[in-house]
């Protein structure tokens, strides 16, 4: 049973539902119709395989999939209900967010890939829409290579697919790395990259290429060497820096070579900002404790001074009588 709508995008809807045969809250997507019947069929066939794909994904940072389908006209995707909001509605509202939160919710995501990867399944899409920001701030990767837009052509000799994009369904490509950019065969190394762009733009706030013609926006993802962030904002830490920009290499060999070895640089930097914030903290609260000392001893030391300057005024007041 549908109640309402909770979201609308260039390929589906999605709506807030009830399973009554388990008694659980459920997101639906809804895909929109394709004029075309081959356009359709095409879709479905992907969606299929795409749905299974995620459908056998279980992790903590992964979003499930309960059901899929395709009856008719209609094409739909049943799954976890999640309540807050994704990490692009985060970021366009301004909201402050530490450096080591950044880390720690970029790290979790980094280990659903490490295991989605392992599963054999590639997103595709990574970016600030398909990270779900929980009310604890707990991270989920949505839409995990359900919504790509991607189209396979099998060659004759059943080579590796060319990856094709289809702009009107895709968007702005912000995230893209140059293999996408360029239409070659991606791999896990590609969603790497994706997710070095998206921690770019959440340490800077700030995309890593910006043009509002596509052509040059692709030029500049393939050609033009990303700025390194804390020369944009002083404040962010080179451990971090240092991060997005071997994530972000146009070199796939260059990049961390599985997300799991991005994962473990993102909990080094946690686990040291975390030792180094309570080593800090416990400095600053011992020279709180102990700045009173001095100031103690002063007030005493002021205070004995005072009696031993009047003793000696009365005994030399009283010695004149």
């Amino acid at each position: 049973m549908l109640y309402r709508e909770l979201g609308r995008g260039a390929i589906g809807t999605v709506y807030f539902g009830h399973d009554p045969v388990i008694d659980r809250a459920v997101a639906i997507k809804i895909f929109h119709n394709l004029p075309s019947t081959q356009e359709k069929k095409q879709r479905d066939q992907i969606f299929m395989n795409e749905a299974r794909a995620a459908g056998r994904l279980s992790h903590p940072n992964i979003i499930t999939i309960f059901d899929a389908a395709s009856e008719g006209n209609i094409s739909f995707i049943a799954m976890e209900f999640l309540q807050g909001q994704d990490l692009r509605q985060f970021l366009a509202d301004n909201k402050p967010l530490p450096f080591l939160i950044a880390a720690q919710m970029l790290q979790k995501i980094a280990e659903g890939l490490e295991y989605a990867h392992n599963e054999g399944v590639i997103h595709r899409d990574i970016k600030p829409a398909n990270i779900f920001i929980q009310e604890n701030m707990q991270t989920k990767l949505v839409d995990f290579g359900i919504a790509r837009a991607v189209k396979r052509e099998t060659t004759a000799n059943n080579e590796q697919p060319a990856t094709l994009f289809n702009n009107n369904i895709l968007g702005t490509p912000n995230y893209m790395s140059p293999e996408q950019a360029q239409a070659k065969p991606v791999d896990k190394l590609t969603d790497i990259y994706s997710l070095g762009a998206v921690m770019f733009e959440m340490l800077t706030r700030q995309k890593p290429f910006q043009s509002r013609d596509m052509e040059s926006l692709i030029h500049m993802i393939v050609h033009k060497q990303v700025r390194t962030p804390h020369e944009i904002n002083p404040e962010i830490p080179h451990a971090l820096s240092r991060i997005v920009l071997k994530a972000m290499s146009k070199l796939p060999e260059k990049r961390y070579q599985s997300a799991g070895e991005m994962a473990q640089e993102l909990r080094r930097f946690v686990l040291t900002e975390k030792r180094d914030q309570k080593h800090a903290g416990g400095k600053a609260s011992r020279k709180s404790e102990n700045s009173g000392e001095p100031h103690g001893r002063l007030f005493w030391i002021s205070c004995v001074a005072i009696l031993i300057a009047l003793a000696v005024t009365m005994n030399s007041w009283l010695g004149k009588w």
